[in-house]
C-alpha cells in the first residue's frame, strides 16, 4: 500500500528515518475527569491529567494512520490538527476504541474512494455489525464513510512500516497490540489493552525502542494490567524507553511519574514520540 492520497493536505515534513507517534488519547474507557467525580486527579489543573480515550496517530514519510477511533476521535483530530489519514487500524471492538468510527467520513476521498480499515476477524465482524450503514454498500455517497475492510491475520505494510499483530488477553475480547518495524528494526510496540503479555509476544518485541503499555492503576484489575504488572512486562521486554497509557483517575501524572524507574514515563494527550 503506497499510502498516497493526492487530495489530502500533506502531513508535516518528516525525515525518511522518522516515525512520529502522537498520543490522541491516553485515558481509560470513562476518560479523565470522570463524570460526577471530584477526586484530586479529576479536579486537577494539570493538563496531563486530562485524558481522552486511548488512541495513537502514526506518521512516517510515506503514510499516516490511526490506531483506534474512540468516542473522542473528532475532538482529538481537531486538537492535533490531523489532516491526513491513509488507513485505520483497530486493536479490538470495545466501545471506547470504536465509537468515533463515523467521524472517519472526513478522511474518505471525495472522488468515491475508500478508506482501508484493518482489524482482526472478530473485531471486523463487530465493526460491520455496529456500523452496518457504512459496510453494507448502500450508502456510497460523498460525505459518508466508505470503508475497505482488510482482515488482520499476519504482518502487513503501511508505507515502509510493517505492523505485526500481537495477540494479548483482555477479558473475553480478542485484542491485538501492534509492533511497528522499519527495515527490520523494532521501532515501537503498542499494547493499550491487556491483562498480561504472553511470552511469544515478549520475544517479538524484545529490545524495542519504545514500548507503550497498558497501566490502568495501582490496584489489580481483572482485564487490565496495573502499574506493578506493567513494570514486570517492561523488565522482560527491555525497551530503550517505556510509556504508560490507558490510565484511570487513580494515577496522578506528576506523583506517579516521580516514583517510576529511569526510562519509564507516563504518556499524556498530545504528546509526540519521534523515533
Amino acid at each position: 500500500m503506497n499510502c498516497d492520497f493526492a487530495w489530502m493536505i500533506p502531513i508535516p515534513s518528516i525525515r525518511m528515518s522518522d516515525l512520529t507517534i502522537t498520543f490522541l488519547g491516553t485515558g481509560t474507557s470513562q476518560g479523565v475527569p470522570m463524570i460526577g467525580c471530584d477526586c484530586t486527579v479529576c479536579s486537577s489543573t494539570d493538563l496531563r491529567n486530562k485524558r481522552t480515550r486511548s488512541s495513537i496517530y502514526v506518521q512516517s514519510a510515506e503514510c499516516a494512520f490511526v490506531v483506534d477511533t474512540g468516542p473522542d476521535f473528532r475532538a482529538q483530530c481537531l486538537r492535533e490538527r490531523v489532516r491526513a489519514l491513509d488507513a485505520v487500524v483497530y486493536t479490538h471492538s470495545h466501545t471506547d476504541h470504536i465509537m468515533g468510527f463515523d467521524d472517519l467520513r472526513a478522511f474518505c476521498p471525495p472522488d468515491g474512494g475508500t478508506l482501508p480499515i484493518y482489524a482482526g476477524e472478530e473485531t471486523m465482524r463487530d465493526l460491520e455489525r455496529v456500523f452496518n450503514f457504512a459496510f453494507n454498500g448502500l450508502n456510497r455517497f460523498p460525505g459518508y464513510v466508505r470503508p475497505d475492510p482488510r482482515i488482520v491475520d499476519a504482518p502487513f505494510q503501511l508505507g515502509e512500516i510493517e505492523l505485526t499483530p500481537l495477540p494479548v488477553p483482555h477479558g473475553r475480547a480478542k485484542v491485538f497490540g501492534y509492533l511497528f518495524t522499519r527495515a527490520g528494526e523494532r521501532l515501537a510496540a503498542y499494547l493499550s489493552d491487556c491483562k498480561m503479555v504472553p511470552e511469544p509476544v515478549i520475544e517479538k518485541i524484545a529490545g524495542v525502542r519504545h514500548l507503550i503499555v497498558d497501566a490502568l492503576r495501582h490496584k489489580l484489575h481483572p482485564t487490565h494490567m496495573n502499574v506493578t504488572e506493567a513494570l514486570e512486562v517492561i523488565a522482560k521486554v527491555g525497551p530503550k524507553q517505556a510509556w504508560f497509557t490507558h490510565l484511570c483517575h487513580d494515577l496522578d501524572h506528576e506523583e506517579t511519574e516521580a516514583a517510576l524507574p529511569e526510562g519509564i514515563r507516563i504518556a499524556f494527550d498530545g504528546m509526540k514520540i519521534v523515533v
